[in-house]
């Protein structure tokens, strides 16, 4: 009783703790100290945030970040972070140029002195960039000033234009062969249309000028583009892109838009406010001009640090029912590539990044370029009048595989393209799969008449593509294909395919992946982890001796203990009437392979301890170098791609030579009867490995300026390279014994002589690249 008289009518403790905590509403509990973001941090995160959501209006966005610069210029640290920034999103950020430029405008209708401040550095910049030959950053500049037109006095940007055309006339009139003229008249050509779209009604006599100059060039195929046409059209048939030269369609195009009115739908253009913001769009009309700085174009000017060669369009979307990336016909398919390009080869240091613009490319374009994101292809069919069915995720895909496909080679390494691939497949799968799935089925189906290094290219890519989503792919649809012959290009891309996908995980996972016809195409021996060990069987020749071999490399035996065995078997071949040297070679050549076959680091360690006496071997006789090579072959002959992995390291160590990979590969039936060799993904594999290794090697020396070994590199090169020639055109003329044997031949010899000259052009390719670049590399060593 007397506990319940002492309690407060409601309960006093709760009270006097909501009353502690209500006085004067005051919140006691420890608050996180506010910093305002400082006002350069903010611009800076607006510009780079600039257009990325399809949400936020643009000329809102503009109009904002333009306000506070005008506002606040005077500020220094706003000031040098704006200067410093926009030059720098212009080359790093290409897809967001128009809308760059859109925030200047506004900003030099509100303060037009800043325009001049920036102006300065971007002449300053481009001039810089012209006479490093960094052609790309030149382009990216001339494009940003393009967007800033209607700001410029006189002609504007004209004039710079007619300079660097002059140049391209002067670089082709001294060569046919060169590129830099080439390259000149493609950024002419791209820069137009932003000027145009940026001041349409002023410009048009000028470009019309222009383009009539530019036409001389860009109309006229270049030596060089047969050599890099992605297709290797059979005999009587016409490569898909024969008239594809990316000038020449830029050309064509440009005529197609001028004829139009210049209409270019594609492109944003920011700098067009919407009617309820009339009042700034009169500024913008009324705006101050400015005089652009002189850019001056050296009358010499360089390639640069990157080789240039003439580009093709390529696309994997051609000939569809519907059209889901812009046509040929189109200025918008060579814009918009060139952004996505310079996006994906600017960005190459972050691939999740890339990968975000490409599945965004849609935020960056005139509304109504493009579809909804992820729109079924089927769905396509459904869209009405003359809106645009691209979609944006096959225009993507189409710029990635563009890279994946471009001869004589991208400017990354390719798995850089692969991991952008898989980025944007993680991000929007939905999305970018089927894309994929529909460039996959095109690649597939043109194996026969794609060039064959982009053959290979694709294989590597699919393979590596598929091991990181669960080496899933839709096999029934190629069923069919299974029961072709194995020297079939898409038959020999399926068997190529599969031997990939066992290196990239293991056989018993990869036939669990496969259709029921499939699985013949995995012998038992490819779910071995370790090959059978020939010299296990009593009956094979020299067991006994292969036996006591691999006994004493596993312990580790001092080479004079090795040596008796191998007399032994000099011995009993001499008696046989075999070569003595290439039987020796081969047990233990054999030996050292199994007794290094638990993994990389096993073999290397016995090669090194055994380097001494396989160096004497391979410097005896061809056919004992012929033999080391057959003896790891043979050994992993159900993983190829170890015993290619084993070669390259013999090459490192000497014991081997380049010409002795060849000749093992192309010369005789070694690594297949009948020609069957030159079908085979793995043979290409460790052909081309080879000569890159040789290529590489030259460029190396050629680059440290020591003449004498450098001559020597070249000569070994160039005697590399005519071995390859004429192992090769006997395969492609037909005139090769086992083709020409009425006992052997099978009526495959066209199938043979079409591999022929599919190899043929890969390697004629790749010897005339390193001849420009010797030539290349001689007149720099000279002028310098």
């Amino acid at each position: 009783m007397a506990d319940h008289d002492r309690r407060q009518p409601g309960g006093g403790h709760n009270n006097r703790k909501r009353r502690y905590r209500d006085d004067d509403d005051y919140d006691r509990r420890p608050q996180r100290r506010r910093h305002d973001v400082p006002l350069p941090v903010r611009i800076r995160k607006q510009l780079l945030g600039l257009a990325e959501s399809p949400v936020r209006r643009w000329h809102e966005e503009v109009q904002s970040i333009a306000h506070v610069v005008a506002d606040n210029y005077e500020d220094q640290e706003l000031r040098a972070s704006f200067l410093e920034l926009v030059p720098q999103m212009v080359v790093e950020q290409p897809l967001k140029t128009p809308f760059v430029a859109a925030v200047v405008l506004v900003v030099n209708s509100l303060k037009p002195d800043i325009l001049d401040d920036l102006l300065a550095k971007v002449a300053n910049a481009t001039e810089e960039k012209i006479k490093e030959g960094e052609w790309r950053d030149v382009k990216l500049y001339l494009k940003f000033l393009a967007c800033l037109q209607s700001s410029l006095e006189g002609d504007g940007l004209f004039p710079l234009l007619e300079e660097l055309f002059s140049r391209a006339v002067d670089l082709q009139t001294a060569s046919s062969d060169d590129t830099i003229g080439t390259e000149l008249v493609k950024i002419i050509l791209l820069t137009i249309p932003y000027i145009m779209a940026a001041a349409p009604a002023q410009w048009q006599q000028k470009a019309a000028e222009l383009m009539d100059k530019t036409d001389v060039i860009a109309s006229e195929p270049h030596a060089l583009q047969v050599l890099i046409d992605p297709y290797h059209a059979e005999e009587g048939t016409e490569s898909p892109t024969a008239n594809m030269s990316l000038i020449g369609l830029l050309q064509k195009q440009l005529q197609n838009e001028a004829v139009n009115g210049w209409d270019l739908s594609c492109l944003p253009r920011p700098w067009q406010m919407p009617p309820e913001e009339i009042e700034q769009q009169e500024k913008l009309d009324s705006a101050a001009k400015h005089t652009l700085p002189s850019i001056s174009v050296p009358e010499k000017v360089t390639a640069g640090p990157r080789p240039l060669f003439p580009e093709i369009y390529f696309s994997v979307y051609v000939n569809q029912d519907i059209e889901s990336v812009p046509p040929v016909s189109s200025i918008a398919s060579s814009l918009i590539r060139d952004g996505l390009l310079d996006t994906i080869n600017i960005l190459d240091f972050n691939r999740g990044v890339t990968a975000r613009f490409l599945i965004d490319v849609d935020c960056y374009f005139a509304p109504g370029t493009f579809v909804k994101r992820a729109t079924p292809f089927d769905r396509l069919r459904d869209v009405e009048g003359d809106r645009s069915t691209w979609k944006p995720e096959d225009v993507a895909v189409d710029a990635v595989f563009s890279q994946l496909f471009a001869l004589p080679a991208p400017e990354h390494k390719l798995v850089y393209y692969h991991s952008v691939l898989t980025e944007a497949c993680k991000i929007a799968p939905a999305a970018v799969a089927p894309s994929l799935g529909r460039a996959i089925r095109y690649s597939y189906q043109n194996t026969h008449r794609l060039d064959l290094e982009l053959c290979y290219r694709f294989l590597d890519w699919f393979t590596h593509h598929l091991s990181n989503f669960g080496f899933m792919w839709k096999w029934t649809e190629w069923v069919d294909d299974v029961n072709l012959p194995d020297m079939d290009p898409r038959k020999a891309f399926i068997l190529g395919a599969l031997d990939k996908e066992i290196r990239l995980s293991f056989a018993q996972r990869i036939k669990g992946t496969l259709p029921e016809p499939y699985q013949a195409l995995i012998g038992p021996e490819k779910e071995q982890d370790t090959p059978e060990f020939k010299f296990n069987d009593d009956r094979t020749p020299f067991a006994a001796e292969g036996k006591e071999i691999a006994a004493l490399l596993k312990r580790k035996a001092p080479d004079e203990e090795i040596q008796p065995i191998i007399d032994r078997i000099h011995s009993a071949a001499l008696d046989q009437s075999i070569d003595p040297l290439v039987s020796s070679t081969d047990v233990f050549m054999t030996a050292v392979c199994w007794v290094g076959s638990k993994s990389l680091s096993h073999v290397l360690a016995c090669i090194e301890r055994t380097k001494d006496r396989l160096l004497d071997a391979g410097a005896a006789s061809e056919a004992a170098r012929a033999q080391i090579i057959t003896a790891v072959i043979a050994y992993w002959s159900a993983h190829p791609g170890v015993a290619i992995i084993i070669v390259e390291k013999l090459l490192n160590y000497s014991i081997i030579t380049p010409g002795a990979v060849i000749d093992w590969a192309l010369v005789g039936d070694r690594a297949g009867p009948y020609g069957q060799a030159l079908s085979k993904a793995w043979v290409f594999e460790l052909v081309f490995n080879t000569v890159v290794k040789v290529t590489s090697r030259l460029r190396q020396v050629a680059g440290s300026g020591a003449n004498d070994s450098s001559e020597e590199e070249v000569a070994s090169m160039r005697e590399l390279f005519k071995n390859m020639e004429d192992a090769l055109i006997s395969w492609a003329q037909g005139t090769k014994d086992q083709i020409m044997d009425p006992v052997v031949s099978d009526g495959g010899e066209d199938l043979i002589k079409r591999w022929g000259e599919r190899w043929l052009r890969v390697f004629r390719r790749r010897s005339a690249i390193e001849e420009a670049f010797l030539l290349e590399n001689k007149a720099t060593t000279t002028t310098s």
